[in-house]
């Protein structure tokens, strides 16, 4: 095979500011008793706070319904809410799909997100194979009903965890990657966007359907079905958009490190048929992706040494550098990338495409809560192979930027429900006091 090259890992530590870090691996359950302002005390049931958001959706005003689902988000992403979802399961579901269905643009991504998250919580079962039933076609006529890029690309998202989560079997994912090709590239009179596609909803279509194929190992697509596949994706080499080109490079990766363009090569190769045309079809079939391959080698290497451009961002060029040198080191010599994450003092190691894949697809629909779910969700321990830390502590010095930020900031979408709830809760008990003095003095004047 060749020696090894160096191995160029990727380590990235989940402690930091930014906003798409997220906590160490001590992050602990936030207490009930919250600090708001200063040093004032105020107590803060999370639950409930929730269950006011969840009344809010069925509100007829969509900025109510709006300002409930950022409330949702929040709470979801940063805290898995086991126990609310055994109460309050079908009605969250029923009501993010009525947004999805009548809902704005903001309404329809805001409540696509809840249900991937709902689908992350509850994890695979009875639950998680309900929400994809009965979201498939909801999410499907969203679809169709406008080209918004925020919009489709939170759809794709959603789709994409429901049914990682909760498909039932390789026709169930199958039937969700079709409608994702169909955005990726859509034949003539399809009616799934009505005008091409943007870069964006492209390269969320593209990394969107590798994630589910990184489950179908085993798959046996038609030979046609796979030459249309690595076509198109080599096509999207060429593209301007680097993001375009790296989510269509790992999709190629992939499909090669599961080794379906191989069998389908060697199916070729073996295939006996008394027609001499079907033959001839057969070994075409077998020059063209051999044909192929040798593009996508060259391909590679040009862009692991692509130069930047005016204007090009050096962090974009950098990734697409990177990334198509591990595509390299992967075609020429055999070895998949591997990437090291420490959450918290604990390594998440990443061995393979498909686990790249999985890792970068779910740290970018989680962004702050990635590492939150690391620590809590069994589902996604077993996906990575992860044991976290077990800790048990409790109290603000050891709650994480992110939700600090969340939970502490005035202008938190957290803390802005809080203090509608506790001006609402004033407003009751100053109306009670006031009655009380009305009686009082006309008992005095009796």
């Amino acid at each position: 095979m060749g020696r090894r090259k160096i191995q160029h890992k990727n380590v990235a530590v989940l402690d930091s500011d930014d906003d798409n870090s997220s906590v160490t691996s001590s992050s602990i359950v936030c207490s009930d008793q919250m600090s708001v302002f200063g040093t004032e005390e105020v107590e803060f049931n999370k639950e409930s706070l929730v269950d006011e958001a969840i009344d809010a959706l069925f509100e007829k005003r969509g900025s109510t319904r709006e300002k409930a689902l950022e409330v949702i988000n929040a709470a979801f992403n940063f805290n898995l809410q086991y126990q609310f979802v055994e109460n309050k399961f079908a009605t969250l579901l029923h009501q993010c799909l009525n947004c999805i269905k009548k809902g704005s643009s903001k309404e329809i991504c805001l409540a696509s997100r809840t249900i991937g998250l709902l689908a992350l919580t509850v994890g695979p079962g009875v639950h998680a194979q309900e929400i994809l039933e009965e979201s498939i076609t909801p999410l499907s006529q969203a679809f169709n009903s406008g080209s918004e890029s925020s919009k489709i690309i939170s759809l794709l998202n959603c789709l994409a965890v429901i049914t990682f989560i909760g498909a039932n079997g390789p026709e169930e994912i199958e039937k969700s990657m079709q409608i994702m090709w169909q955005i990726i590239h859509p034949k003539l009179g399809s009616n799934v966007i009505a005008i091409k596609p943007s870069a964006p909803i492209i390269t969320t279509a593209v990394s969107s359907w590798s994630f589910l194929l990184t489950t179908m190992d085993g798959w046996r697509p038609s030979p046609k079905l796979w030459q249309e596949s690595v076509t198109y994706l080599s096509s999207l080499l060429d593209n301007d958009d680097r993001s375009m080109r790296i989510a269509a490079g790992e999709a190629l990766s992939l499909i090669f490190e599961m080794g379906s363009l191989e069998k389908f090569v060697a199916e070729t190769k073996g295939y006996n048929d008394s027609s001499a045309l079907e033959g001839n079809k057969t070994k075409d079939r077998f020059s063209h992706i051999q044909g192929l391959k040798g593009k996508f080698l060259n391909q590679a290497r040009d862009l692991s040494v692509e130069a930047g451009g005016k204007g090009s961002s050096k962090k974009d060029l950098n990734n697409q550098r990177n990334m198509f040198r591990d595509v390299l080191e992967f075609l020429e010599y055999g070895y998949p990338p591997e990437t090291t994450m420490k959450i918290g003092e604990v390594a998440l190691q990443t061995l393979t495409w498909s686990q790249l894949i999985q890792l970068n697809f779910l740290k970018r629909f989680l962004g702050g809560g990635f590492a939150k779910h690391m620590q809590e969700s069994e589902f996604l321990q077993d996906v990575f192979g992860f044991t976290p830390e077990r800790r048990n502590l409790v109290g603000y010095d050891h709650i994480s930027n992110t939700e600090k930020r969340m939970y502490k900031s005035p202008n938190s979408v957290v803390n802005k429900a809080r203090t509608q709830q506790l001006n609402k809760q004033r407003m009751l008990s100053e109306g009670r006091n006031i009655g009380h003095f009305a009686i009082c003095v006309g008992y005095e004047d009796s």
